[in-house]
């Protein structure tokens, strides 16, 4: 007899990784296909961090860290954030973490029993409600306006709180719509008195405007952080939380518990990735800018509609509507047909129906090969 908890059964597939799965099917069989689906930089890790880590490795720094992280790992993160956001935070009050997912799977389960709430955006990342219903908490969604970049606004936030509600978690630049949320609207949510969980992972790919941690605003608040998206890191799983301190110690015998530490020798190339891979970021962001304004006229030219356009993260949630209100039977047309991958909008929120997700973490050759396989399969 086989024995399957409700919380395992009861956790939805990654629609993304569905896409993902059949594409390699069908790469399998000799079809060639273009991922314009996948959120993760094409870019190899920058040089001087995989030399660091072979450094790390042979001066035989492969054991067990604290489990807060090494403290030059935290202390780097702290001068980051104060030469590039003017905060203050001290070692104290960082923890790293292998990647941020378990960084934000400890976070929820620090503030969150179960039956409580916690406030998301619609659309979202798909992780965010599944995590928290792991936990028996209850996710609330706050359905945002295509006009407004899909961020939250502080007004629609307080209507939806009550004597349940623990948390609220904002994302910007956000997956998948890779807009900035207002600075007035981080104040407005900071203000409103709730913990602020901050989903800062897409800092440093921002192209026009310019990101603010919401440790700016409040120290009542959970950043998110680590080095996959803007250093190219997906592979090293390495992130990080910035918390209030009186939550340091519960958070530390979560990772004890569950994780012990994050790996060493990542660690010492996260050192590096903030000391010495400045440049290696501008050009990876530069490269994906150029990416972004192709792919952004090139939609529009498609019929897409795009009323803000994304000026983060590498994403574009464009309006399919007046094709199909289904975007997961649309989507996995796109592939059959076209052979081109994109992410179905219903992924990310009931609010993102009829929306599909374009990435541009793709060569600038395969993104306009991939547009124009799709203009072909819309005209047929």
């Amino acid at each position: 007899m086989d024995i399957i908890s409700k919380r395992a059964e009861q956790m939805p597939p990654f629609i993304v990784m569905d896409v993902l799965e059949r594409a390699h099917e069908l790469e399998q069989r000799g079809v060639d296909i273009i991922h314009l689906e996948i959120g993760e930089p094409d870019f190899n890790s920058p040089d001087v961090v995989c030399n660091s880590a072979i450094d790390a490795v042979k001066k035989g720094l492969t054991h067990y860290t604290h489990s807060l992280g090494i403290v030059e790992l935290r202390e780097s993160i702290c001068e980051y954030y104060r030469l590039r956001y003017g905060v203050d935070i001290t070692p104290e009050r960082v923890m790293i973490t292998s990647g941020t997912s378990p960084a934000l799977f400890m976070v929820f389960s620090l503030l969150l029993d179960p039956m409580d709430k916690i406030i998301l955006p619609d659309p979202h990342y798909p992780c965010y409600p599944n995590f928290a219903r792991f936990l028996g908490a209850e996710p609330v969604f706050v359905k945002t306006e295509e006009s407004e970049g899909f961020q939250l606004r502080p007004d629609d936030v307080k209507k939806v709180m009550d004597k349940r509600t623990k948390a609220v978690l904002i994302n910007s630049p956000s997956n998948p719509a890779g807009t900035l949320m207002p600075v007035e609207s981080m104040k407005g949510i900071a203000d409103l008195g709730i913990p602020v969980i901050s989903d800062e992972i897409y800092h440093g790919l921002v192209y026009e405007g310019k990101e603010h941690t919401i440790l700016e605003f409040t120290d009542n608040a959970f950043v998110l952080n680590g080095f996959s998206k803007a250093y190219a890191m997906t592979g090293w799983r390495l992130g990080y939380i910035i918390s209030p301190e009186q939550y340091v110690r519960p958070l530390q015998k979560i990772q004890q518990n569950l994780f012990i530490s994050a790996g060493s020798i990542s660690q010492w190339a996260g050192v590096s990735a903030i000391k010495n891979a400045r440049a290696d970021v501008e050009r990876m962001r530069d490269t994906f800018n150029e990416r972004r304004i192709y792919m952004i006229g090139r939609l529009k030219e498609l019929g897409f509609g795009i009323k803000v356009e994304p000026v983060g993260a590498f994403y574009i949630l464009a309006n399919a509507r007046h094709y199909s209100m289904n975007s997961y039977e649309f989507a996995f047309d796109i592939l059959e047909r076209a052979h081109v991958g994109v992410s179905p909008g219903i992924q990310f929120g009931e609010n993102a129906e009829g929306y599909l997700r374009f990435s541009y973490a793709n060569s600038i050759d395969n993104i306009r090969e991939g547009l124009d396989r799709i203009e072909a399969f819309l005209k047929a």
